[in-house]
């Protein structure tokens, strides 16, 4: 383990500053409620590099141990008294530490410009999240098909270079295939998958995403890592047209980040209280 303290060779900020640059997770710790040192933090690297110090070194390790579990969990932030997880530390019983989430900006690759590619594009733009679009054809990523300055574009000469480079140390990208077939796609997936991003989803029907991870699979891929493609992408919404295909892969993108299941949130009421409302209805004997 690490430690490097406030004023040392390593700062919180520069900690930070560095996990970002390479698209590390992390979780930010600060002592928010306590009889002394609020206001501390201690930064805890998801390869368990640490940066800061909450002054006790039983607390750091423990904080340290609850920052694995919080960053499993995908919550934003969160705050916990010390004995929900360390309640073997009598000294700071009662104290409240605050678990904030430190992760690269999402980025959404988009891999083919076709209408549902443009159509994903610029709807995770509107939401907010970093978009890059990847075409082997250079008059479909040109700025009069897509005129928002923040969305990048990519003439690809040769896909498995560009998209490499696009997609980094993988982290925080959700990388959705979308090309014109499945020649394309197969190149794709195989350089996508080399990077390891945290989503990966191929458009097509069952048949034709089959083929494609038969022959990635034959080729030496694991068995594990291609079961983890979303192919065909997106959640099933009985979506039509190229922009209601382009919502279905953002929601599950939106899922996955989130941890979320993709299930109807009305569906515990509509399970458990089944006649519920019927029964409000009935005339009260009097």
């Amino acid at each position: 383990m690490s430690m490097e303290r406030e004023g040392g060779s390593l700062t919180i900020i520069d900690a930070i500053e560095r996990a970002l640059e390479r698209g590390a997770l992390a979780a930010l710790i600060t002592i928010v409620q306590a009889e002394r040192a609020v206001g501390r933090k201690l930064l805890v690297q998801e390869e368990g590099a640490t940066a800061g110090d909450l002054g006790d070194e039983m607390l750091n390790r423990a904080a340290i141990a609850q920052a694995e579990i919080f960053l499993r969990s995908r919550v934003e932030a969160q705050t916990f008294k010390v004995e929900e997880f360390a309640p073997e530390i009598i000294a700071w019983r009662g104290a409240r530490l605050l678990f904030e989430r430190i992760a690269p900006e999402p980025h959404v690759v988009v891999c083919g410009a076709g209408h549902v590619g443009a159509a994903l594009a610029r709807l995770a733009r509107s939401i907010g999240y970093r978009v890059t679009v990847i075409d082997d054809r250079a008059d479909f990523v040109s700025r009069e098909k897509f005129p928002d300055p923040d969305i990048a574009l990519v003439a690809a000469e040769d896909w498995e270079q560009a998209i490499s480079e696009t997609i980094g140390t993988g982290r925080g990208v959700f990388a959705a295939i979308v090309t014109r077939g499945h020649k394309e796609d197969e190149k794709c997936l195989r350089a996508v998958l080399k990077a390891r991003p945290d989503y990966v989803g191929m458009i097509g029907s069952r048949r034709r995403t089959n083929i494609v991870l038969r022959r990635l699979h034959a080729e030496g891929f694991d068995e594990a890592v291609l079961r983890e493609v979303r192919a065909p992408i997106g959640l099933d919404i009985g979506a039509v047209t190229p922009e209601e295909v382009a919502l279905s892969i953002l929601a599950e993108m939106i899922a996955e980040r989130r941890g979320g299941t993709g299930a109807p949130l009305s569906s515990w009421r509509r399970a458990a209280n089944k006649g519920w409302i019927a029964r409000s209805r009935r005339p009260q004997m009097k």
